[in-house]
């Protein structure tokens, strides 16, 4: 009798973790199609990057039951996962190809970070850092946990460490400048592209075509944290 009902526990426990499994694919694939009706998903890398780079493991256990809605959610001491809207939005801006070098400036839950990673690929490398050590401590966790090899994750100034990996591809900013430093697009490889919010509520790209000719252009209608030195 006793053997029997440890095998019925064992199969309700499969049961609800398959169905578990099926609610989240559910949830995931209509985070995607809401993405792509609202026009802001193209690219299908990007998309099997979304779907790989699974964004409830990057939010926290009480916070579980909202992971796939569009909307921003707490990481710790008023920092936020951002939006995915507003993180496809950057990507696609961003433009990532495989076998680059990324710089991901104030990385918070990692989500982003990996998400690059996948993106690059396994011959690319994306260099994170996070200037808030609670915050920087949960993204440098989840980065370990997704597996992602090719991410380097350090807590610290941005400003003080972005220049050891450089020149980068890409540069992608989770937090917003008062005014992009000139240091930052030094950075910069020739053909690179720089992707930020600024405190203005614009999201900005800026891509270096020469040594020092830099073509920017603005979208409006974003909030991001500050980004602090």
């Amino acid at each position: 009798m006793e053997s029997e009902q440890m095998t019925v526990h064992k199969f309700d426990h499969k049961i609800q973790l398959t169905i578990l499994k099926e609610k989240t694919m559910h949830a995931l694939k209509q985070l995607i199609k809401h993405l792509e009706v609202s026009r802001v998903l193209y690219s299908e890398a990007i998309k099997e990057a979304l779907t790989c780079v699974d964004r409830s493991g990057f939010v926290r256990d009480d916070l579980q039951r909202f992971a796939y809605d569009d909307s921003a959610l707490p990481i710790a001491e008023g920092q936020t996962i951002s939006q995915p809207t507003t993180v496809v939005f950057m990507l696609e801006l961003l433009d990532v190809k495989k076998g680059q070098t990324v710089c991901d400036i104030g990385a918070g839950s990692g989500w982003v970070s990996c998400l690059i990673g996948l993106l690059v690929g396994k011959k690319g490398h994306v260099y994170a850092y996070e200037r808030n050590k609670t915050v920087g401590e949960i993204g440098k966790e989840n980065v370990e946990k997704n597996g992602a090899e090719n991410v380097t994750y350090a807590i610290g100034n941005a400003a003080k460490l972005w220049h050891k990996h450089a020149p980068y591809d890409r540069i992608y900013s989770g937090a917003a400048f008062e005014t992009i430093p000139k240091d930052l697009l030094q950075q910069l490889a020739i053909g690179g592209i720089l992707v930020t919010p600024t405190q203005d509520g614009n999201i900005r790209t800026i891509s270096r075509q020469g040594e020092n000719d830099f073509v920017e252009n603005a979208y409006y209608g974003f909030t991001f944290v500050p980004f602090v030195e």
